[in-house]
């Protein structure tokens, strides 16, 4: 009997100076390094995670840490409240107008640059047609405003310049929202409001391109266009 407790002493002193254990690996990184599979057969159950902590991994080091169980919370509301696909972007110089055979008649894009964008992911917006890809079908809320010049023309324009939305699907280009600038005839005085915008909710599918840009505009003039500021948005709201 003393020939076995001196046994278990010198185990026990032995695990005592190691301070490490390893199952199946004979150089444990940790206090317990367990190279295999792990089973644990009675496990109790809780109904709630307020007071307890969660057992993770890590999968670069492959050590098993605690999570704060509010840290999943606020991460799954992150997750769920984040919306990818707002885009909006704004052009204060440089304002040049593309012309595509799909486009409808009269209409021609802005020429946005994913340069610009002020919030939003690049690959939602393609420099090439200077529009936006729809990433999912749904409701979209889209504004576009559009100011040509100083925004106030002391003529009235002609052709009744605008602005339009066009969506292209399947290579084909359709006029979906348009408004005119504002003309004023008077006895002395004749001014186009040159400045205007569209704001709404419109149906996409996925895959849709979306275009921002000017009806009616061939008459106007190109220097006025480059000093033009021209801003959109657009993002889901809805399936």
């Amino acid at each position: 009997m003393k020939t076995r407790i001196c046994s278990l002493l010198l185990a026990v002193s032995g695990i005592t100076a190691l301070a490490q254990i390893g199952i199946n690996t004979p150089t444990p990184t940790a206090t317990l390094d367990v190279n295999g599979t792990l089973k644990v057969r009675d496990i109790p159950q809780t109904t709630t995670l307020p007071g307890y902590q969660v057992m993770a991994l890590n999968l670069g080091n492959a050590q098993v840490t605690r999570v704060d169980s509010q840290l999943l919370t606020d991460a799954a509301v992150t997750a769920a409240t984040t919306n990818t696909s707002v885009y909006a972007a704004r052009k204060t110089a440089g304002v040049n107008l593309l012309s595509l055979g799909l486009f409808p008649t009269g209409f021609r894009a802005v020429n946005f640059l994913t340069s610009e964008r002020t919030v939003g992911a690049a690959g939602l917006f393609t420099d090439t047609d200077n529009s936006y890809t729809i990433p999912s079908s749904g409701v979209y809320a889209t504004g576009f405003t559009f100011r040509y010049g100083s925004g106030l023309q002391a003529e009235i324009l002609s052709n009744s310049p605008g602005i339009g939305i066009v969506r292209t699907r399947a290579g084909v280009g359709t006029l979906i929202d348009s408004r005119t600038f504002s003309g004023a005839n008077l006895v002395l005085l004749s001014l186009t409001i040159s400045e205007t915008s569209l704001n709404s909710v419109y149906t996409f599918q996925a895959g849709d391109k979306v275009s921002f840009g000017l009806t009616g505009s061939n008459a106007l003039s190109a220097a006025l266009l480059g000093s033009s500021v021209a801003s959109f948005y657009i993002y889901k709201i809805s399936n």
